[in-house]
């Protein structure tokens, strides 16, 4: 059985700006990566599928570190 990854809870301070504070917490989310989670889960993706784009998520990943160790 898999792990399933837990994202703990986000807290934000409203103080005056309230446009403010959900621009903060849309940040926060970003960086957590619930955005991408959440476009995840939506449909579901068979077995196959989810090795092919973790092994392309890999191979674009290591490409990404050579680049920066070139420079």
């Amino acid at each position: 059985m898999r792990r399933q990854k837990y994202i703990g809870p986000l807290e934000v301070h409203v103080t005056d700006d309230l446009e403010r504070a959900i621009k903060i917490l849309k940040k926060k989310m970003a960086l957590e990566g619930l955005y991408k989670e959440l476009k995840k889960r939506r449909h579901y993706e068979p077995p196959s599928v989810r090795k092919r784009r973790k092994r392309e998520e890999a191979e674009r990943r290591r490409r990404k570190n050579l680049k920066k160790r070139r420079f």
